[in-house]
Order: C-alpha cells, then sequence, then structure tokens
C-alpha cells in the first residue's frame, strides 16, 4: 500500500463506550477530503473491552491499525507508540474521549499546508469541571510559557497535528506529550495555534486528575534544562566554569604569596589551583565548540525547513 498522507493516532484506556464513536467519527469527517488516511488506535492496557473492540474494526477497516500494550503505561508512551508506527507524511494525536471533534481534523491539515510545522488546539469552550480540571490547566499553562518561553494556550489539549519528520525527532516519556511544542522550539519549527470543538464526556469516566502534577512539575524542569542548554550552550559551560575560575585563582594567588613570603611553593595547592583554571578554559572552550555546532545546524535547519515547506504545502493542498 502507498504510504499515506495522514495518520490519526488515538490512544485508549478502557473506552469501551466510545470506541466505535470514535472511528465512525474520524472516518466521516475524512473521507469527503479525498485523502488517503489511517487510524492508529493504541490500547493502554485497557481491562474492559477496549482491545476486543478495536481488533474488530481493525478486521473490518484495512485503515485502522492496532497497538497493544500489556499494561497501563500512560498517554505519552501511548501517542509515542502511535507515532513510531504511524506512517502518514502528516500526523494528528487526539484523545479518544471524544471530547476532541474529528471534524477539526481538516483545519490542522489547511495549516501544515501553509507551512507550519505544528498546530496546536486550544479549547477555547472546554466542556470540563472548573475547580477540578479548568483552574489548574489554567494555571499550569502560564507557568510553562513562563518556564519554556514557548507560549502556548492550551497544553494539555491531545488534539494536535505535526509534521511527521518533526514529531519523530522528539523523544516522548512521562508527561511530555503535552511539552511537544517546547520540546521541538529548539529545532525553530514555525507553530501556530487555533481554537476546537471540545465536547463533555458522555460515556466512560476521566482518566487523568491532580495526581499526575509532581510528574509533569519534573518533566517541566527537565525541559527547561535542556531547552536552554541547547539554545544556549555557552551560558551553561560559563556557569560551569565560573567556580573552577574562581578557585583556581584563589589557590594560585595565594600559593604565589606563600612563596613571596616563606620562599617556599605549596605545590600541592599550586597544583590544584591550575589544573583548576585548566578545566575552567576546557569547558569555555567546549562552550564555544557547542555555540558553533549550534549556529551551523540552525542554517542547516533553515534551509532543510525552506524546501520542505514548499514540499508539504504541495503535498497536503492538492
Amino acid at each position: 500500500m502507498p504510504r499515506p498522507e495522514l495518520s490519526v493516532i488515538v490512544p485508549f484506556y478502557n473506552e469501551e463506550e466510545n470506541i466505535d464513536r470514535m472511528h465512525g467519527a474520524i472516518a466521516e469527517a475524512l473521507e469527503p477530503l479525498n485523502i488517503s488516511f489511517e487510524m492508529i488506535f493504541v490500547d493502554d492496557g485497557s481491562r474492559d473491552r477496549t482491545l476486543e473492540l478495536a481488533a474488530r474494526l481493525a478486521k473490518k477497516d484495512r485503515r485502522v491499525k492496532v497497538v497493544q500494550f500489556k499494561k497501563n503505561y500512560g498517554q505519552t508512551a501511548a501517542m509515542a507508540a502511535g507515532i513510531a508506527v504511524g506512517e502518514g507524511r502528516v500526523l494528528v494525536t487526539m484523545d479518544g474521549d471524544l471530547q476532541n471533534d474529528p471534524r477539526d481534523i481538516v483545519r490542522f491539515l489547511e495549516k501544515i499546508a501553509d507551512g507550519y510545522d505544528i498546530v496546536v488546539g486550544w479549547r477555547r469552550d472546554r466542556q470540563d469541571k472548573f475547580w477540578s480540571r479548568k483552574f489548574p490547566s489554567m494555571i499550569a499553562n502560564r507557568i510553562i510559557a513562563s518556564v519554556t518561553g514557548v507560549a502556548i494556550r492550551d497544553n494539555g489539549c491531545s488534539l494536535k497535528a505535526f509534521r511527521a519528520d518533526v514529531i519523530k525527532s522528539i523523544p516522548l516519556y512521562n508527561e511530555m506529550h503535552r511539552f511537544i511544542p517546547a520540546m521541538a522550539s529548539v529545532a525553530g519549527p514555525k507553530i501556530a495555534e487555533i481554537p476546537v470543538i471540545h465536547h463533555a464526556r458522555k460515556f466512560g469516566a476521566s482518566k487523568y486528575g491532580l495526581s499526575r502534577t509532581y510528574k509533569v512539575t519534573l518533566d517541566l524542569l527537565a525541559i527547561k534544562t535542556v531547552t536552554g542548554f541547547v539554545s544556549r550552550p555557552m551560558r551553561w559551560f560559563f556557569i560551569m566554569a565560573t567556580p573552577m575560575v574562581i578557585g583556581g585563582i584563589v589557590l594560585v594567588a595565594y600559593s604565589l604569596q606563600h612563596l613571596l613570603i616563606h620562599d617556599s611553593l605549596p605545590l600541592p595547592l599550586a597544583g590544584a589551583g591550575a589544573v583548576s583554571l585548566m578545566c575552567a578554559i576546557v569547558l569555555l572552550g567546549s562552550g564555544i565548540a557547542a555555540e558553533l555546532v549550534i549556529k551551523v545546524g540552525d542554517i542547516r535547519e533553515l534551509r532543510f525547513s525552506r524546501l520542505t515547506s514548499s514540499y508539504w504545502g504541495k503535498g497536503i493542498s492538492r
């Protein structure tokens, strides 16, 4: 079979009441677009009939692929598995609870055709409880934007679209799926946001709550470290080298003073000071080299993105 233009990735966890309806909604939304697509349903260790129903759909519809987890690993792992399996040139992720509307996918494809690499949905009229879901999300989005420097209104919205070559190069674990725009920002992708429809959950129960807060916090710290280092490596090497410079200067100065006053050189201290200064020089040199590598990579990435933007714009709009 030829490579599909679009892969729709949907994680499911105990969603037996929603999976058939989701399949029908995706098919109804995409079939009129006259593009080739596939649906990747990832069963995240469900304990109900979700896997059985997914397998039944795959037998009836060749566009459906099923990925099975033996136990529940979480939404990010499920999305990462779907992304790895997806063969589409554009990948769309969404929740399996029918709160995301597949009819919005066409607008994501239009943005990709306009040259964007990542398109993020934001739930303008979110149909969730305020204090347990909406209010914590509002606070989290502000903190994430402040820490990462990537201002996304609704990081928790699973409805997103990506160019395959962008998303497949981003490592995902823990709760990282909500930080994909921030993780990708080091490569300088074009990111767009569009409002999306958000339905109230009709069947099943929500699997997510405040218990994930500590995981999100740890991942946010990790992303800040990674993105900060990649974007400004010289700064980080300078921070690491500064204590060594100060310590080396103090030790060498003390050793020289001791030589002038007592006519003897404390070799251990002088040696430690010299080694400390040499290590600082090596770190600063490494920082300069890292800056050069980043700059050269940025130039190459810019040239590559111009070429692929032209290609994708032609490929999706036909």
